[in-house]
């Protein structure tokens, strides 16, 4: 699924963000369609497919206990396993959201599944709205997970809001960024302008020289609108792919080569985004205690 020779030490990969309409409580069907555009976009040769948020159950709850009935544990439930399978069947990765269940406890969460299994899950930090009467604060930081070709961290949705956590996995070393999400219309929004959220992705994306991948959905829940405009974003902060429609299920694609990922962090021949910040005057890790990488 992906290139490389010899004078080229980081694959070029296609990665494909999957814009769908889950429907809340409608689990086996949302799972079903989520596998039937996995399969598109495999067969289109994504490396990577990233999935929106909360993709299999639907995201406007009436209750928690409607969220809790939904909620699945992570792996072993039957969501991440039916992905699992995919990843296998295809030789791919997957991000996807996903409502996890541990115990009493429920986090809107974002599972990363390969043809070797599960690598790893992803706890949404920043709740949106009602989301804090259902879900607790993601309680696993902000991993990175490292892949054959390359180094993958994952934020969903309002996590974008806050230039933090893209610095964060920047700092880790992350390459690419899967972003599950619900985008909703913002505030004040005027009609011509780019999406809020597009505006974001392509500010955290410029600024810490990363390739972002943005799954969002679309449909109308409960009175929910969501307005789609999913987007593939470059490490130079432009978009490669999208934004999508903001009313039709779609597959955005994007060829996305580490070399030049990794190069875009040079914005010029004296400045690098990462090596150029004030170390003397605010702490590196933003107080997170976390090892200081190389660039």
């Amino acid at each position: 699924m992906s290139e490389q020779n010899e004078s080229s030490p980081f694959p070029c990969i296609t990665v494909a963000s999957i814009q769908m309409a889950p429907h809340v409580g409608s689990k086996e069907e949302n799972v079903a369609r989520s596998l039937a555009l996995i399969g598109e976009a495999a067969a289109h040769g994504a490396t990577l497919v990233v999935l929106p948020e909360l993709a299999n159950s639907g995201y406007v709850f009436s209750s928690r206990a409607e969220a809790f009935a939904l909620a699945e544990p992570v792996p072993d439930g039957p969501t991440t396993q039916a992905w699992i399978d995919a990843a296998r069947r295809h030789g791919i990765h997957i991000a996807a959201g996903i409502a996890e269940r541990e115990g009493g406890r429920l986090y809107n969460s974002a599972v990363l599944v390969s043809p070797e299994g599960h690598l790893g899950t992803y706890r949404k930090l920043h709740l949106w709205g009602e989301e804090n009467l259902f879900f607790e604060p993601g309680d696993k930081g902000l991993p990175v997970f490292h892949t054959e070709f390359g180094r993958l961290g994952i934020v969903v949705c309002y996590d974008g809001w806050f230039p933090e956590t893209f610095r964060l996995l920047a700092m880790q070393g992350a390459d690419i960024v899967a972003m599950p999400t619900n985008w909703v219309p913002m505030p004040n929004q005027p009609a011509d302008r780019p999406a809020m959220a597009n505006t974001l992705a392509m500010a955290g994306a410029h600024s810490n020289g990363l390739t972002i991948v943005c799954a969002n959905r679309v449909g109308v829940e409960r009175g929910q609108p969501f307005i789609g405009q999913s987007l593939i974003v470059g490490a130079d902060g432009w978009p490669m792919a999208g934004p999508a429609s903001r009313d039709r299920e779609e597959i955005l694609y994007a060829r996305v080569d580490l070399n030049v990922a990794r190069r875009a962090r040079q914005i010029s021949a004296f400045n690098h985004v990462l090596r150029d910040r004030r170390r003397d005057l605010y702490d590196a890790m933003l107080g997170t205690g976390a090892p200081l990488p190389p660039y």
